[in-house]
């Protein structure tokens, strides 16, 4: 087969070879999606017209909603055009616009975690500093650092990746643009693209975790010395349910990119593909920010004041 480095369009899969799965996908993706956009829309309007929500925590729970919308918007429209009808091709642009997004929002996400897990040790292990510590200026400076380091590893992998030789069947099983797909797809030699893929995976997953880890590592320790057992256990909790958030979306991201033309990345990407572009958006505002009182009372304040002004 000729190889082609610019086709004019891609066919993605999906799961076209399941179609009673399909239709049931579409509708648990629109259903998600008009939560996810419900939720972290939510949560961004609190946190900048509330001010008791104006706090370096909600300030980056607020940047981690806009990157879930731009994360989900830019792969979930075009997942559910895949899955509703027989026509399953993106046109080159449309790909390289959504690599390009998406990578720099998942890279993002993996980077804006780490900064939240040092915002919870600060704010646990070293509470009469926070305020000190945690100031506006560095705040805006970790949240560009975040965003950057995204932008960086998109500008970097994708181009190389856009370059590879593909296959003139132009088919990706996959149901959107994401370098592992497009290197199985390769009919060329592209060692090149998965050492770039895999040592870009080991800094944006493994390092993240080991800092996450690190720093909930003490602060384990700073709520094993709390003398409320209530409060203890509401820490044990809220730090559990962060850390399960945590692991299912690097965990997955690393199955699809650390090794991408394995025998069980191949057969099992889109799947764990679908986990973290559908779930995970889904669970981080429920988990992180949902159940949290400050926001059911900043919810509250606003619906009262838009009842009755």
């Amino acid at each position: 087969m000729a190889n082609e480095s610019f086709p004019a369009y891609f066919v993605l899969l999906g799961f076209s070879e399941w179609p009673q799965l399909e239709v049931i996908l579409f509708w648990i993706i629109v259903v998600f999606y008009v939560m996810i956009v419900l939720s972290n829309s939510t949560i961004i309007a609190l946190s900048c017209v509330d001010p008791l929500l104006h706090t370096p925590m909600y300030f980056f729970l607020s940047n981690l909603s806009l990157l879930e919308l731009c994360f989900t918007t830019t792969t979930m429209p075009q997942m559910l055009s895949n899955l509703w009808g027989p026509d399953k091709s993106i046109t080159y642009t449309g790909c390289v616009i959504q690599l390009y997004v998406f990578l720099w929002a998942g890279a993002t996400e993996c980077i804006l975690l780490v900064v939240m897990s040092f915002d919870r040790y600060v704010a646990v292990c070293q509470p009469l500093r926070y305020t000190i510590i945690m100031h506006r200026p560095l705040c805006w400076k970790l949240a560009l650092s975040a965003w950057l380091s995204g932008l960086t590893e998109s500008l970097i992998l994708s181009p190389v990746t856009l370059q590879l030789p593909f296959c003139s069947h132009h088919r990706l099983d996959d149901f959107l643009c994401e370098i592992p797909s497009l290197i199985r797809l390769a009919c060329g030699d592209t060692s090149a693209s998965e050492w770039q893929l895999t040592i870009s995976s080991v800094i944006f997953t493994m390092v993240p975790v080991g800092l996450i880890l690190t720093s909930y590592s003490y602060i384990a320790q700073a709520v094993g010395r709390m003398k409320s057992e209530e409060g203890r256990q509401k820490a044990i909790f809220t730090c559990s349910s962060h850390l399960l958030v945590v692991f299912m979306f690097y965990g997955t991201v690393a199955m699809v990119y650390t090794d991408p033309k394995t025998n069980f990345a191949s057969k099992n990407g889109k799947f764990f593909t679908f986990f973290y572009t559908v779930v995970t958006p889904l669970l981080n505002p429920l988990i992180y920010t949902l159940r949290n009182k400050d926001v059911k009372n900043a919810l509250i304040r606003q619906l009262r004041k838009w009842i009755s002004p």
